[in-house]
């Protein structure tokens, strides 16, 4: 794991822009903090933060094919590195490491860009080809490492966080208010917007070409869990297998790992799928809150570690403690992320640092990819229903009207399948019907208008908040594009961009063995051509780890690290929600000055749902941090 940065230019580079370089190499350290390497030519720069993972003594970068006409720099692991080396030593490759970076390049060599395709991991990476004069940077098919980059007059600038960014731009870049819009409608930014106009995020499963002389850039999707092979037989046998090769290539490491351990399905799956298979001592890691209040699971969590005969550290998290560090957390989170989880997610890698575990696995994507969520099932369900609206199905055209009465005066009785129907039916045909029937999004819809100031007003796009889920009909395999949406947005933006940045803080790298691209494609591939929505939350993944994870543990409903939230947000206005009040909202005309003042004394403030008063106030501390 480390952070990754880099210049590249038409124009020869110049000693400013190789300082800006080690300025962004600086702000990065957190994620590297073993050590850092730079590799310079006449047009490209690139620079890394290393934490040694793997082949501690040998692995540092930037790394060198044999003639040395190949330069690669790298954030992430390659899982499979230990194959991919047999393949390629078989075929004459020669190494100058023993670690899973080098692949990279000898495949390069054999194949160009399309070296993604063997590797299976986490990575964003980036690689100069001297003799082509060519820069190829990628970014992992599901998104788990990032990649910022600005491109402007023939120069781009890359590095795997945003703050590195901002720390070297010739200036501030403008707020994107369609950025914006969207973080106040979900909670954070969707790929690949970022906040600024200027800067934009990799998407997932993304290569940039770039071509120094003449200047070109090319973006390009390489993947896309759309295109998964349909599956036919057993899934529940070839997702346990998936679960089973995965949970060997993820415990790979130099150095200790432990497992991020909660009461709930995911995490104790991955603790039991791995502990046999770990040559060291797996460790848990768990958090909770004082008094032990219901969502505090650490005793589930270390009846299993027990269980599993590991060892089991936890901490318990203090509001006040929260409410401190708030303003830092803002800038450790990089994007702004309106998720009070956040600190919990901080505070479990930090506990693993400061116990020497530098690398921590986590049931992240679980939940996205089996249907944990309701909320996501009903809506492939509805957006089934709106498919045959569309294709105005008589029987369901049919049940939109009311029966008639023969009493004139007769109050029509409510029918929720036809309001259902009704509602469906009065949407844009094109519009999937997704997180706009979430409570966070119908409050934000309802109040944004009279909270914006002129700045976001007068320059947004019609139906702006809509556009990550609007696709031209007829849609195909509905089901599968709910896992990817959901995956596209909350799973990528919240939990994995939260998960990473968060990680990193401490110095900790963070791996997620259930978004591993394998098992998606298997789960995608059984889903063409079996529906699993209509079943029971997670009925695959609970029937794969049969035998594997007890009764007691795969029956208990999920709550992850939930915080007490509603405390949360009122001790935070209370510290903090005087800055809303004519701060950088305001003065940008994000806000208006009364919204501010509003939202300040906690207005609008609900029990169970992120409220725009907790997003205010984390979009105002984060620009402060990130930004004055």
């Amino acid at each position: 794991m480390c952070g990754i940065d880099g210049i590249i230019s038409h124009k020869p580079l110049d000693e400013a822009q190789r300082l800006r370089l080690r300025t962004m190499n600086n702000t990065l350290a957190h994620r590297g903090p073993n050590g850092e390497g730079f590799y310079t030519a006449d047009h490209v720069a690139l620079g890394m933060r290393r934490l040694s993972v793997i082949d501690l003594a040998g692995g540092w970068q930037p790394i060198y094919n044999e003639d040395h006409s190949l330069a690669v720099v790298a954030n992430g692991e390659v899982y499979n590195y230990i194959e991919l080396r047999r393949e390629l030593a078989v075929r004459g490759h020669s190494f100058s490491t023993d670690g899973d970076i080098e692949t990279i390049l000898h495949f390069y060599e054999e194949c160009g860009a399309d070296c993604v395709f063997p590797l299976r991991g986490m990575y964003a990476f980036a690689l100069h080809d001297s003799r082509n004069n060519r820069v190829l940077i990628v970014r992992d098919r599901m998104g788990e490492k990032p990649l910022y980059f600005y491109h402007q007059d023939e120069t781009l600038i890359f590095a795997s966080e945003l703050k590195a960014l901002l720390a070297v731009l010739p200036q501030k870049p403008e707020i994107d208010p369609a950025a914006i819009d969207l973080y106040f409608h979900y909670g954070y930014v969707p790929e690949p917007r970022t906040p600024f106009l200027d800067i934009h995020k990799l998407p997932a499963g993304n290569m940039l070409l770039i071509d120094i002389d003449p200047w070109r850039v090319e973006q390009r999707q390489y993947w896309d869990m759309m295109d998964a092979a349909p599956l036919e037989g057993d899934p529940v046998e070839a997702i346990r297998a998936e679960l089973d090769i995965v949970s060997e290539l993820v415990i790979r490491s130099d150095v200790p790992v432990g497992v991020a351990l909660s009461g709930g399905v995911d995490s104790s799956a991955l603790a039991a799928l791995t502990v046999k298979k770990y040559p060291g001592t797996l460790r848990a890691f768990s958090i909770g809150y004082p008094n032990r209040p219901p969502n505090d699971e650490r005793a589930d969590a270390k009846a299993f570690a027990d269980h599993l005969n590991i060892p089991f550290y936890d901490i318990e998290i203090v509001q006040d403690d929260m409410v401190r560090f708030f303003p830092d957390l803002m800038r450790c989170m990089d994007d702004p992320i309106a998720d009070p989880a956040g600190y919990g997610y901080y505070m479990v890698s930090k506990l693993a640092h400061e116990n020497d575990v530098p690398v921590l696995l986590q049931g992240q994507g679980g939940d996205e990819l089996f249907w944990g969520y309701p909320w996501v099932k009903q809506s492939a369900e509805d957006a089934l229903l709106k498919q045959r609206l569309n294709q105005r199905e008589p029987a369901l055209m049919s049940q939109m009207t009311p029966p008639r009465s023969l009493n004139p005066f007769a109050k029509p009785k409510a029918d929720p399948m036809r309001e259902k129907l009704q509602r469906l039916n009065d949407g844009y045909a094109d519009t999937l019907p997704f997180i706009d029937a979430a409570p966070d999004f119908q409050v934000a819809t309802q109040t944004i208008n009279g909270l914006y100031g002129n700045y976001l007003t007068g320059n947004l796009p019609p139906r702006n908040a809509y556009a990550p889920f609007t696709t031209s009909a007829p849609w195909q395999d509905v089901p599968v594009m709910m896992t990817r949406l959901i995956t596209q947005t909350y799973l990528q933006e919240n939990g994995i961009a939260q998960g990473d940045r968060l990680s990193m803080a401490s110095s900790v790298e963070l791996r997620l063995p259930f978004v591993d691209y394998k098992l998606v494609e298997t789960v995608i591939g059984f889903r063409k051509t079996q529906q699993d929505h209509m079943l029971p939350p997670k009925t695959w993944l609970r029937s794969a780890l049969q035998g594997i994870v007890p009764d007691w543990v795969l029956n208990r409903p999920k709550k992850g690290f939930a915080p007490p939230i509603f405390e949360w947000y009122g001790a935070l206005l209370k510290a903090h929600g005087a800055n809303l009040v004519d701060g950088y909202l305001v003065q940008k005309g994000i806000l208006t000055p009364e919204a501010a003042t509003s939202l300040a004394q906690g207005e609008g403030l609900r029990n169970g749902v992120i409220t725009l008063p907790f997003k205010a106030l984390t979009l105002e501390m984060w620009a402060r941090k990130m930004l004055l």
